[in-house]
């Protein structure tokens, strides 16, 4: 369970008695996330969700995350609206942590998404771009270029466990991606981490979208790239040309992409790989024997970046100008 703070019931009464949605009905921990402690909290004004922000979200960047939400919200994207207190602030503290309450979002994630779903998600990713274009804060990626190399000195010594060869052949990626990763594409606010489970969908509208905890300021046809990567691979690794076909149209309908964004969307399929190959590796070996726990396997990412090596251009991924 994503619960690593527990709230004594005394501390969620001050808390909740700061905010004008009078008083708590219930309070359960959610299972799902890995980087803050979240609650499913009913009060006597409805449901909204309360986040316990961890050691692994900097304190520094909450405001960036909760104005680009309050930001999407106000400009019709569908996502949780973080709540204003009494004082008209939406970050407060509780069991010495960073703490927030946001409005409920119904929908369902769907761990097996259709052609459908694909094309939704394509769209509703180009919608937030085009919103989030005109959002004025900014941050840094700290999980491109050198963050990857960064992550590949980490796990180097013992990724060879995971698979043998895999250090080097890291190694050699990141290499090739230095040497060719664009610098001059479309840049503005992106989510990063769009993967089905984050992506809520209810029959008539437009799917919702959660957890913003990666978002920050990169090119946006890399945030493409990694949507296709979470989105058009089935469970036994194989890319569904279908799905990629009507992401890739979906998204080009609302927020056209420019020719060198086109050209260049091969390499920025085998970075979206690696980003995640080298986190989850990363996760993987950290993990202690014995814990409940089981990470992703980061092999997953290192099969999608192995396919994407043999792409020569975006149409052999369904694109269709």
């Amino acid at each position: 369970m994503a619960v690593y703070t527990d709230v004594p019931e005394d501390d969620l009464e001050r808390f909740i008695a700061g905010y004008d949605i009078g008083r708590q009905l219930s309070c359960k921990g959610i299972a799902e996330g890995v980087e803050n402690s979240n609650f499913l909290l009913r009060t006597e004004g409805g449901t909204f969700i309360l986040t316990l922000y961890e050691k692994r979200v900097k304190r520094e960047n909450l405001p960036y995350f909760l104005g680009l939400m309050e930001h999407c919200a106000e400009h019709a994207i569908t996502c949780p609206l973080p709540v204003k207190n009494r004082e008209g602030k939406v970050l407060g503290e509780l069991c010495g942590r960073p703490a927030a309450i946001f409005t409920f979002l119904d929908g369902i994630s769907r761990k097996r998404p259709t052609v459908d779903h694909c094309a939704r998600a394509g769209a509703a990713l180009a919608r937030f771009h085009n919103v989030a274009w005109e959002f004025e804060m900014c941050r840094d990626n700290d999980l491109s270029l050198s963050g990857w190399k960064r992550l590949a000195d980490t796990a180097r010594p013992r990724a060879d466990e995971v698979r043998e060869g895999l250090g080097q052949a890291i190694d050699t990626e990141l290499d090739f991606l230095e040497q060719n990763w664009p610098s001059d594409l479309p840049k503005g606010t992106i989510h990063a981490d769009l993967f089905p489970d984050n992506v809520l969908f209810v029959e008539g509208r437009d799917p919702g979208m959660i957890d913003f905890y990666f978002a920050c300021t990169d090119l946006l046809a890399y945030d493409l790239a990694i949507l296709l990567n979470a989105w058009c691979f089935e469970p036994d690794h194989a890319y569904n040309a279908t799905k990629g076909r009507a992401l890739l149209a979906a998204y080009h309908a609302v927020r056209p992409l420019r020719d060198d964004e086109i050209a260049a969307f091969p390499v920025l399929a085998r970075g979206a790989s690696i980003r995640f190959l080298l986190t989850r590796l990363v996760d993987w070996l950290s993990v202690p024997p014995g814990a409940l726990v089981k990470p992703h396997d980061p092999l997953a990412y290192w099969r999608r970046l192995r396919f994407h090596q043999t792409v020569p251009s975006i149409s052999a991924l369904g694109w269709e100008p």
